[in-house]
């Protein structure tokens, strides 16, 4: 069984993996942190996910720090839903009849 992950919303842009590590270890030792960032700027998209060695740390985390402020913000904490298993978008799919603006009638 995969390792289960706390989503942590409303993250301040200057948060970075190392502050959000920080602030999660004062619960338990953590595994890994990370802020989730776009692609193209490479600014955060203010969300990010923390994994605990142990388990059982996620609901303390949950209890004791959602709600509370990091980098001056009110951060959310909550167990991440898992990843669905979808089809990847192909960059040049826009639905519709191949992505042009020309509909072909059919009468």
């Amino acid at each position: 069984m995969a390792q289960q992950n706390l989503f942590i919303g409303s993250l301040a842009y200057a948060t970075t993996d190392e502050t959000l590590a920080a602030h999660f270890a004062q619960i338990g030792p953590v595994s890994s942190a990370r802020v989730i960032t776009d692609r193209d700027s490479g600014r955060s998209k203010g969300f990010g996910f923390v994994e605990f060695e142990n388990e059982a740390d996620n609901q303390k985390a949950v209890d004791q720090l959602d709600g509370k402020d990091l980098d001056g913000r009110t951060i959310s904490v909550g167990l991440a839903r898992p990843k669905e298993d979808r089809p990847r978008r192909d960059s040049n799919d826009r639905g519709g009849n191949g992505g042009g603006s020309f509909r072909q009638r059919s009468w």
